[in-house]
């Protein structure tokens, strides 16, 4: 699956996808990450060398870190990260283990 990669720098743009995904029933991806982790790090160089971000067609792929946007890793419970949260119509698949996250994300 390709994915288009867009990095979120507030809280309302990221209520504003949910919102609209609620309201449409649509599929979500929401990466939630550190820029100082390491292993986020290399996991960004990753996604954008095989995703990038004028990729049209592509599935969003919305990019969350925590020191733009700390609030909003209460809404799915973010406490390990990298941490890959799917929202499909009304079920919510979450993700924190690193070869998972890798794994979903086609990075192997």
């Amino acid at each position: 699956m390709k994915y288009k990669i867009v990095k979120l720098s507030k809280e309302n743009d990221l209520n504003r996808e949910l919102r609209k995904q609620k309201r449409e029933k649509g599929e979500i991806s929401i990466l939630f990450v550190s820029p100082w982790d390491k292993y986020c790090t290399a996991l960004m160089e990753k996604l954008e060398k095989k995703y990038d971000s004028n990729v049209k067609g592509g599935k969003p792929l919305y990019i969350v870190d925590n020191y733009n946007m700390p609030h909003s890793f209460v809404i799915f419970k973010s406490s390990v990260l990298p941490h890959l949260v799917t929202i499909k119509r009304n079920k919510v698949i979450s993700e924190d283990y690193l070869p998972m996250v890798y794994k979903n994300l086609d990075l192997e």
